[in-house]
C-alpha cells in the first residue's frame, strides 16, 4: 500500500511540475529535459508514469473537471453558481487548473487532444436542467444555452483577469459575472435567495482555503 501511495504522489508531483511549465512557457516549449531538471527524477521514472508529454497534458486536463467543495443546496441554481465560484477561488492557488485553461486556449495543444470545456458545459447543464425541473428558471431560459455561454464567459473573464494582475481578483470578477447573468435566467423568487458573494467559495471550502 505504501508503494502504491508513493506512486500516486509521484504521479501528482509530475503533473504539477509539468503544469507549472505549461503556464510559464506554453505547451510547445515545455520539454521533458526541463521537467527532469525541475523534479529531480530520471527520464525513466517520468516515462514510467507518463510515456509522452501529450499524456502529461491529458493528465492535467483530466484533473480539471471537479465538483470539489460543492455541497447540496436548497436551490440547484445555487449549486451551479457555487461550481463557478469555487473554481475561481481555487484557480490562482492550483497550477493544474490554470494549466488546463492554458492548454485549452493553446491552438497546438487543442488540436492534439481537445479541451475539457464540453465536460464543464455538461456538468453545468446537468445542474441547470434540475433547476429548470424545480421551477427555478425563467420560462425562456434554456439550460444548454446558459451552460455553454457561461463556460465561455467564465473562461474569458479568467484570461482577462490573469492578464490584468492589478485589477480585481478572479473571485470578485466571477461573482460579478453571475450577478449579471442570474437576473436573466433565475425566477424572481429564487433570485433573491442566491448567494453570489466573492467570499462564498472560501466559506464553502472552510478555514484552510
Amino acid at each position: 500500500m505504501a508503494r502504491q501511495e508513493r506512486a500516486i504522489r509521484t504521479r501528482e508531483s509530475i503533473l504539477e511540475a509539468m503544469a507549472g511549465l505549461f503556464i510559464e512557457v506554453g505547451y510547445e516549449a515545455a520539454t521533458i529535459a526541463a521537467l527532469v531538471e525541475r523534479t529531480g527524477l530520471t527520464r525513466g521514472a517520468l516515462y514510467f508514469h507518463f510515456p509522452t508529454k501529450e499524456a502529461m497534458a491529458r493528465g492535467v486536463l483530466d484533473g480539471a473537471v471537479t465538483r470539489e467543495g460543492i455541497l447540496p443546496q436548497t436551490y440547484k441554481l445555487q449549486e451551479w453558481v457555487d461550481l463557478g465560484l469555487l473554481l475561481a477561488h481555487r484557480m490562482p492557488q492550483e497550477p493544474m487548473l490554470r494549466a488546463a485553461v492554458q492548454l485549452s486556449v493553446d491552438p497546438k495543444a487543442r488540436s492534439m487532444f481537445g479541451t475539457r470545456w464540453p465536460d464543464w458545459i455538461n456538468l453545468g447543464e446537468d445542474l441547470l436542467v434540475e433547476a429548470e425541473q424545480r421551477g427555478e428558471l425563467l420560462p425562456h431560459a434554456v439550460p444548454a444555452e446558459i451552460a455553454r455561454l457561461a463556460v465561455g464567459a467564465w473562461t474569458g473573464v479568467q484570461l482577462v483577469t490573469e492578464a490584468r494582475p492589478q485589477g480585481p481578483g478572479l473571485d470578485e470578477e466571477i461573482a460579478r459575472l453571475y450577478q449579471l447573468i442570474l437576473p436573466n435566467v433565475a425566477s424572481v423568487g429564487v433570485l433573491a435567495k442566491l448567494d453570489t458573494s466573492p467570499h462564498r467559495a472560501k466559506r464553502l471550502l472552510g478555514p484552510a482555503s
